[in-house]
């Protein structure tokens, strides 16, 4: 049977991690891979982290399992975290499994809207995260797209998206980006959410919100504003949340799929198809992570603590963004690449052909992905110039 398979390519990025890892020279610079650097260039394990784990380590009184929603105290505080105080949550209309990371919740998502409407179609932004096409794809669902990036203007081509998204047929699904849109950068404003969640209860489509950044942005009630908007204007929605990022949990894999109801009632049988997804695929979550988030969010002292580690990494990315653009403009660079500081979380498109990209990987050592997306945290006060130099070089 295995004689009979074809060998399928490496996932971008996975392969550009794989060459920056043999690179031998001392200078280079990775501006791949999607996760949070210090100065350093470490990944670092937050303070607040630290002191949960070892309060779990010295209080954790069994292994057993957790059950197929996971951890309830985690998922309650997540809802709260997502929503605040919001209608939904007080009218007991929001149900939340833990999930594997943002990756297992949006494939739980998946497998969840193949039962209620097999026959939807699941219409994300372009571009959009990479592993969303396939995520959805292999639950059988159908995948579109809808405009959203203006690469020529470095905008959003919002007239466009609203023209198209008028078009969704009702039922489908909309995957929508909270804040720090994956790989843009580009997030949509107040207005234009309201204008979406207006839109998607006229025309009847189902809000699907990545939420996988928050914090990362401005603020974490900043960053999910629209996603409160989108749940207090339609009867239902679904979200997909991650704790890799705004807690420093990439290798925990710990993340939230929640759905909202139209009634308590309805919340209740969506529930029961949710856990059957979930019984399904992995059974039950592990513990490890969630006990982390649930320990420091219910603590005051470890709360304040990351929300003060959660605004040291977002003022150093929004100033590495002030950096980068200043930097290429001392170059004398033509281009203009002050649009990076109008974008928000840790990505950006440079906006740079495949053959300077080429380039800079072949003469500099800097890696990037083909589509130009940077991940801004990996640029640091040590390699600003050697960056800023490599990428004038190559564009004049």
């Amino acid at each position: 049977m295995f004689a009979n398979l074809k060998p399928l390519p490496t996932d971008p990025i996975l392969g550009l991690m794989a060459k920056y890892r043999q690179d031998t020279n001392p200078n280079k610079i990775d501006l791949g891979v999607g996760v949070y650097k210090t100065e350093e260039g470490d990944t670092p394990i937050l303070s607040c982290v630290k002191k949960a784990e070892k309060f779990r380590l010295e209080n954790e009184t069994s292994k057993s399992y957790i059950g197929l929603a996971g951890d309830l105290g985690f998922c309650a505080k997540m809802e709260s975290l997502l929503l605040g105080e919001h209608p939904a949550l007080l009218a007991n209309r929001v149900r939340t499994a833990q999930a594997p990371g943002g990756t297992g919740a949006l494939r739980v998502a998946a497998e969840f809207i193949a039962k209620a409407n097999p026959q939807a179609s699941v219409w994300v932004t372009t571009p959009t995260w990479a592993n969303h096409i396939g995520l959805f794809s292999a639950a059988g669902l159908t995948v579109k797209e809808y405009p959203y990036y203006d690469y020529e203007n470095k905008g959003l081509l919002f007239d466009e998206m609203m023209a198209t998204l008028k078009t969704v047929p009702k039922g489908d699904i909309v995957l929508l980006h909270a804040c720090c849109h994956n790989p843009s950068g580009m997030d949509l404003n107040a207005e234009q959410w309201q204008q979406v969640a207006d839109l998607a209860k006229e025309v009847g489509f189902t809000p699907l919100v990545d939420i996988a950044y928050q914090g990362f942005g401005t603020s974490l009630e900043d960053d999910s504003a629209g996603l409160r908007l989108l749940a207090a204007t339609v009867d239902e929605m679904i979200i997909c949340s991650s704790c890799s990022k705004n807690f420093g949990l990439y290798r925990e894999r710990i993340g939230a799929c929640s759905i909202i109801s139209e009634s308590s009632a309805v919340a209740d049988i969506a529930n029961s198809v949710l856990l059957s997804v979930v019984r399904s695929i992995y059974s039950m979550p592990p513990a490890h992570g969630a006990t982390i988030v649930d320990t420091i969010l219910g603590s005051e002292e470890l709360t304040a603590e990351w929300h003060q580690e959660l605004a040291e990494m977002r003022n150093r990315i929004n100033g590495l963004r002030s950096t980068i653009v200043e930097a290429l403009h001392s170059r004398g660079v033509a281009q203009d690449f002050s649009f990076i500081e109008k974008q928000h979380g840790m990505f950006s498109f440079l906006s740079i052909t495949p053959e300077q990209i080429e380039r800079l990987q072949k003469e500099y050592s800097i890696y990037i992905v083909g589509s130009s997306r940077v991940n801004v945290a990996g640029v640091s006060k040590a390699n600003i110039n050697y960056f800023a130099d490599a990428v004038a070089t190559v564009i004049k």
